[in-house]
């Protein structure tokens, strides 16, 4: 790799170069790259004089605009590390961050002031009086100096602020081999500044000379088909999409992708289905799998592919320049080929670490064990299930931190959600795990199925599951399918799982419903309810087809006997396995009056 250098000297080279072209645009509002340099020499000078030197974090709370990317540009060449506070956020989050973060400067505007209150010192980008003069070396910045700061939860829920130096997007965006950056390019940037992704939306089309078409503010609240517009209406050439937002536009808006020539991807698990329909449709476009943690700077690994592939995982390519990648094991070995591991990503593109979090840092960034690698060559820990296939290439098999045991087997719910992918009318799909009421763990899928009629959705989900039966292991196939018309995105454009509720499942059996008749079976439907975790239960349904198990029926039994103080045998559910069959069994263990004293003495027990 060539020497590292700075991203803002880059700008500032490609600005003298071509001064005249656009360099941004939101709209009709846009900037050439000579008042984008001017504008941003100013603000950096506002910094300087407020003391920012030395990759010292500035807070910058603005929504999506032209002003914007003036300040990201001018605190870079401050000598400052921009960390990005989405104004969306939830207050308490924000506060957080700013707690953690310990910034002395931010930057806001009039709408955005109250984001960054109990910073000291705020410059409010409205401001019109004239950029104090030059005064004094520019502050020494070097390729280690960090450029920015991005707040990431992991897999915690705590943020952590991901300290990234200039050497690291260097590698990214600098004569990268895995996209072929042309003249004529166009860029848009549509993830959230906090999302690292918007590094590569950025710098890399600001160091070319081409131009960076800006998305909607991130307080918009854009329809697929407003955004499909944007996309034509700005004649995009270069787009990264989000994965949900990626099985999304192919599904509802794929001839919005026609004027795109590279199309990337990635931040969750691809449907190969989808990564087929959108080559087949444009077989000029490249296409792009790009994986990658934050704290290795956007892209650690990306597949780069002009041609369809029938493999049944979309694979996520090999190291980009400048990176290494290793599977290794528990203690740190490397794995053969075709083993799974745990993927480690090394190279230029490690962050220096977590902000102000030297016991996180040490944690998770280490010594990298190859004796190979240069001295003080450091590797970051993914928490990531991957292994490497015969064509050399890398296999993502999900978060390791998502497996679960479903009857003895190792799930990874991933591989669920392709599964279900595959699947004619399915557009997206999340699978979680609950837990029952014996504490054993099962599948829940979610699949999002658009302008389906609601009426359609039991039938579709019944099955769907009835599909999987046939095709797939019988611990892959999940307790329920609940259908929805979407499953909802988070900020970053990646599907929300901890929105989905934990709520009872609609019954999920292929008899007719039949409702309880009598005061007992009403009880028996409603322990049968809660035990199962399942909404309604009728008189047929049979408990083992509801998601009933052995440990399940201990549990059931042992509540009955609580309940109307009789003991019954273990094998009572297996000879009678629905409500109807379960009531003549109590009805037995009744003294003998008459058969209407009989029922009346339980109906009085369980009102």
């Amino acid at each position: 790799m060539d020497t590292p250098r700075c991203i803002h000297e880059l700008f500032v080279e490609q600005a003298a170069r071509t001064p005249n072209a656009t360099a941004v645009n939101q709209g009709s509002r846009s900037l050439t790259y000579r008042e984008l340099d001017h504008a941003s020499d100013a603000l950096a000078r506002r910094l300087r004089a407020a003391g920012i030197a030395n990759g010292d974090v500035v807070v910058v709370a603005l929504e999506r605009s032209v002003e914007l990317i003036v300040t990201l540009t001018g605190i870079l060449k401050a000598g400052g590390a921009y960390l990005y506070l989405d104004p969306a956020e939830p207050a308490e989050q924000l506060s957080r961050i700013l707690r953690d973060c310990t910034a002395r400067v931010a930057v806001a505007d009039a709408s955005t002031r109250h984001v960054v209150d109990g910073v000291a010192t705020v410059l409010n980008l409205e401001e019109t009086a004239e950029a104090p003069a030059a005064t004094g070396p520019v502050p020494a910045v070097n390729p280690d100096t960090p450029a920015y700061v991005c707040y990431t939860s992991g897999s915690t829920g705590e943020p952590k602020g991901v300290v990234v130096p200039h050497r690291a997007v260097f590698r990214l965006i600098h004569a990268p081999s895995w996209i072929d950056v042309q003249d004529d390019d166009v860029f848009f940037q549509l993830t959230r500044i906090g999302f690292d992704v918007s590094t590569f939306e950025i710098w890399m089309p600001l160091v070319r000379g081409l131009r960076l078409a800006l998305g909607p503010s991130v307080h918009a609240d854009l329809d697929l088909a407003e955004l499909a517009d944007m996309i034509r209406a700005e004649a995009v050439t270069v787009l990264w999409l989000t994965t949900g937002l990626f099985h999304k536009i192919v599904t509802h808006h794929l001839d919005s992708l026609a004027g795109i020539r590279h199309l990337l991807a990635g931040g969750d698990v691809l449907s190969p289905e989808h990564v087929r329909r959108v080559m087949a449709a444009y077989p000029h476009m490249v296409f792009t799998n790009g994986y990658g943690p934050t704290e290795n700077t956007t892209f650690s690994t990306c597949w780069t592919t002009r041609t369809l592939s029938s493999a049944p995982r979309v694979p996520i390519g090999v190291p980009i320049d400048g990176s290494t990648a290793a599977i290794l094991d528990d203690n740190l070995r490397p794995v053969p080929p075709g083993e799974i591991g745990e993927l480690w990503v090394g190279g230029h593109g490690v962050a220096t670490g977590y902000l102000n979090r030297p016991g996180a840092t040490a944690q998770r960034f280490v010594a990298d064990p190859d004796p190979a690698a240069p001295p003080g060559s450091r590797m970051y820990r993914t928490g990531d299930l991957a292994r490497w296939c015969e064509d050399g290439t890398l296999d993502f098999l999900g978060r390791a931190d998502r497996q679960v045991k479903i009857r003895g087997y190792r799930v990874e719910p991933s591989v669920v959600e392709l599964e279900l992918l595959r699947q004619p009318g399915v557009e997206q799909a999340a699978v979680l795990t609950r837990t029952d009421g014996a504490g054993d763990t099962r599948l829940v899928a979610y699949v999002a199925v658009g302008q389906m009629s609601p009426e359609e959705w039991p039938a579709f989900g019944t099955s769907l599951r009835e599909r999987l039966q046939a095709t797939v292991a019988p611990h892959l196939v999940p307790w329920v399918i609940l259908v929805r018309a979407e499953i909802p995105l988070n900020p970053n454009g990646k599907v929300d799982r901890s929105s989905l509720p934990a709520e009872k499942v609609p019954r999920n059996v292929w008899n007719e419903y039949v409702a309880p008749s009598t005061a007992l079976e009403q009880r028996l439907a409603a322990i049968w309810s809660e035990a199962l975790g399942v909404d309604t239960v009728g008189v047929e349904d049979n408990f083992f087809e509801l998601g009933g198990h052995s440990l399940l029926a201990a549990e059931l039994l042992a509540a009955l006997h609580d309940e109307f103080d009789i003991a019954l045998p273990a094998r009572t559910l297996y000879l009678r396995p629905t409500i109807a069959d379960l009531a003549e069994k109590l009805h037995e263990h009744e003294p003998q009056p008459s058969t209407a004293d009989r029922e009346e003495t339980l109906d009085a027990t369980v009102q």
